[in-house]
């Protein structure tokens, strides 16, 4: 009866057995025979230049010796139970997210690691204004380099927050660097995210002003007032941000894009959605409400015209409905659904 060689018996007569290294070798090769994306990038560099030394060395196999390989292979895979990352840098890369920041800012410094990714990657998720003060500290070439690796339309909008004369000298420096080498661009990207990885662990991911702008999202509007005028008098950079990451009813006509009312018009409860455009009588309300239903359905805006015009709301009902329509218009934005536009967007 015939029978597959056992893997003392996977070479030709007369010659040694393959070792474990040829074995992965006629693995790999056969993967990618087969058309299978075998992403071999995810291996420590030294494994991936054995294997491609290894796969140097080879010349053929013979049918019988391929099947036994592969057969040995899928008899390993069976037998696997449960795979661990197997290191430190894998360890905290499976669990970022699930335990704290602190606790992983600490375990990767004594562990000397870094977090795991590419670099550029990580730079380039990035807020605009946090790369743009990495490019004002940094030398003109590396900031350079940097705004070549990032999304094009982030690097225009990271040169917008750049002073004039810094903004052009990194422009000029990009056409400098053709004759950079790829392990001299790994290197500035390693050596900043190192830096990154080195800040320590921050209580709140967001800004201070964005913060606020939340809080008092929600706060009526003379109390709203009352704390703006006062963040005035204190710190009048500090209260204008603060206005910027604010979103009140009134700021519909200029942040919402008129193909998402729907969106909202469907998370809203119509009887709330009537409430608020009813309560939307000042001057400062009245054009969002108006921006709505122009921008909705005309049976459904028709509808809601005829029930607002017989409802006489004011106070805390009318603030707590148009509160209720911020609301969901912000929640949409959270969950990437919607982008509001920003202040200096006009929309055609």
């Amino acid at each position: 009866m015939s029978h597959l060689p056992s893997p003392s018996d996977l070479a030709p007569s007369g010659r040694p057995p393959l070792s474990r290294r040829a074995k992965a070798a006629i693995i790999v090769q056969f993967l990618l025979n087969e058309g299978t994306e075998v992403p071999l990038s995810a291996l420590p560099e030294d494994l991936q230049a054995e294997l491609t030394l290894q796969l140097g060395r080879m010349r053929y196999i013979d049918r019988a010796t391929l099947n036994a390989v592969v057969e040995e292979f899928s008899e390993e895979l069976d037998g696997v139970g449960l795979s661990f990352p197997g290191d430190m840098a894998g360890a905290l890369s499976a669990l970022e997210g699930r335990i704290s920041a602190r606790t992983a800012a600490r375990l990767r410094k004594e562990a000397g690691v870094r977090q795991s990714g590419d670099p550029w990657e990580r730079i380039g998720a990035l807020p605009e204004d946090r790369i743009a003060a990495i490019a004002s500290a940094e030398a003109t070439e590396v900031a350079a380099v940097m705004l070549s690796k990032i999304n094009t339309a982030k690097a225009a909008a990271v040169l917008a927050h750049l002073p004039g004369d810094r903004a052009r000298r990194i422009t000029y420096a990009v056409s400098m660097t053709a004759g950079i080498s790829p392990e001299a661009v790994d290197r500035i990207g390693l050596s900043l995210a190192a830096q990154l990885d080195a800040e320590p662990p921050k209580a709140f991911a967001k800004r201070a002003d964005e913060r606020v702008g939340a809080i008092l999202n929600y706060a009526v509007s003379a109390k709203r007032d009352e704390v703006l005028e006062g963040l005035e008098e204190t710190d009048r950079d500090f209260a204008e941000a603060v206005r910027r990451a604010i979103f009140t009813f009134a700021d519909i006509p200029a942040r919402l894009r008129k193909q998402d009312v729907p969106k909202i018009t469907r998370d809203v409860p119509p009887e709330q959605l009537t409430v608020a455009i009813a309560a939307a009588s000042s001057e400062v309300d009245l054009p969002a409400a108006e921006y709505l239903l122009e921008n909705m359905s005309k049976r459904m805006a028709a509808a809601l015209r005829e029930d607002a015009a017989g409802m006489s709301v004011k106070g805390k009902k009318g603030e707590a409905a148009m509160n209720a329509v911020v609301s969901a218009i912000r929640e949409l934005v959270s969950v990437g659904e919607i982008e509001l536009k920003s202040d200096e967007e006009d929309e055609e």
